[in-house]
């Protein structure tokens, strides 16, 4: 054989390899496993529906206000509320869960909050499966928020859900008396205590407690002891006030919340 000609189909037969083996590159490739996937925005008719499905009422001889569905450890849920609404009334606790149904709820002995206004309620069902809360991060200021709980009025004594939208107006450095750091401009009413604040992706962010213009005990000492100035008390008094998911998370450090369900 010619040896030009030797070195022409040589050279071809080089090329034909290079090509399948750029096939064959392109068609093994795949999508890198660390690309952080954000949460999606709910619309509201879903924000809705989540926070109904993780929102219970707390009741004793009578209603007392709203909780939180927290976590579950096999039968056993966690609920989460405000400490002022068990002092509501004594125990035993009831807790009745979105679908009608109504269970006997204690108070774990091994859960401390210390000077937070904050209460775990806990239930076993065994039969019905219930949604828990997924968690997302403190909000700042300007985020949309959305409140969740079951306000009573005081004239039909008619308690029903309600989904609230407003807007995050101050985030303090230091929490105020009982842990409240996230003022907001939704309105909370009576009875709306322990219900969820919510972010656009149906997260909880926040345990709602206290409202805008409280008649008495209106709030301006900080958790440290030391006192707000009356420019930010003003601002404070004018805001409804959630204790920010994150600290519920590091109190309750050692109990079984799942990383997967608290996004940094």
């Amino acid at each position: 054989m010619n040896w030009r000609v030797l070195k022409v189909i040589t050279y071809i037969g080089s090329l034909s390899m290079l090509v399948l083996s750029s096939v064959a590159t392109i068609n093994t490739y795949t999508e890198p496993s660390n690309i952080i996937q954000l949460p999606t925005q709910l619309s509201l008719v879903q924000l809705q529906e989540k926070a109904m499905a993780i929102t219970v009422k707390i009741l004793s001889t009578e209603f007392l206000g709203s909780g939180i569905l927290l976590n579950k450890q096999n039968s056993v849920y966690r609920v989460l509320t405000n400490a002022h609404v068990l002092r509501a009334d004594n125990p035993p606790y009831r807790i009745q869960t979105p679908d009608g149904e109504i269970y006997q709820a204690d108070v774990p002995k091994n859960i401390n909050f210390h000077n937070y206004d904050l209460a775990i309620l806990e239930f076993s069902s065994i039969k019905k499966v219930y949604s828990v809360a997924n968690f997302g991060n403190v909000p700042k200021v300007g985020d949309e928020v959305f409140v969740a709980g079951f306000p009573m009025e005081e004239e039909s004594q008619q308690v029903s859900f309600v989904f609230i939208g407003g807007t995050v107006s101050l985030v303090l450095s230091k929490a105020l008396e009982a842990g409240y750091q996230v003022g907001y401009t939704n309105r909370l009413e009576k009875g709306m205590s322990g219900g969820a604040l919510l972010n656009k992706q149906g997260e909880v962010v926040g345990v709602n407690g206290m409202h805008a213009y409280p008649l008495w005990d209106a709030p301006s000492m900080f958790i440290d002891g030391s006192q707000a100035e009356e420019k930010l008390h003003q601002e404070i008094v004018r805001l409804s006030w959630a204790i920010p998911i994150d600290q519920v998370v590091q109190m309750m450090g050692k109990f079984e919340i799942s990383n997967s369900d608290f996004h940094r």
